[in-house]
């Protein structure tokens, strides 16, 4: 795009292509652009909207694509800290059965139940953090992509304007 090479060669390259990002939303600009000539757009002002309508709506396809699995994510790291708590309740409540059963606080009784209310908490932090941390990095850079993809559709909407106005 930014080579200089015709936006008709561009275009006609990634037409047929199954193509992402600023290339999806290049693609359906240039693809209304060509319906509303073959029609005889008669509106400046429409067809930028229209233009700007099918970046838009390509934009919000793509970030859809991108951030589609981080909820995944999102729901791991603010639900496997509980799903630990509630395995550190059960482990707990089994110490308690264990010491009615033998009327006996001794470390043999406690400690399987003890053992278990730690492992459960720290497999679930063990999911927790890493989730947490993956979410974050990746919902960052998504939303570094999504602005990329807004200032390339305002720059080739303001390029396609200056076109028609040849």
């Amino acid at each position: 795009f930014w080579s200089g090479q015709s936006l008709e060669d561009l275009y006609r390259t990634l037409a047929d292509r199954k193509t992402t990002g600023m290339g999806a939303i290049f693609v359906a600009a240039m693809r209304e652009w060509k319906k509303s000539f073959e029609k005889g757009a008669k509106s400046a002002l429409a067809l930028q909207t229209r233009i700007d309508k099918a970046m838009d709506l390509a934009l919000t396809r793509e970030m859809e694509k991108l951030e589609g699995r981080l909820g995944f994510l999102a729901t791991t790291g603010s639900a496997a800290p509980f799903i630990g708590l509630f395995g550190t309740v059960i482990g707990i409540m089994t110490s308690f059965q264990a010491i009615a059963a033998s009327k006996n606080t001794s470390l043999s009784v406690v400690a399987p139940g003890i053992a278990e209310a730690l492992l459960a908490t720290a497999i679930g932090l063990l999911a927790a953090i890493p989730a947490v941390i993956a979410y974050n990095k990746l919902s960052s850079d998504a939303n570094k992509i999504g602005m990329r993809m807004e200032g390339f559709a305002d720059e080739f909407s303001a390029i396609l304007s200056r076109q028609k106005n040849k």
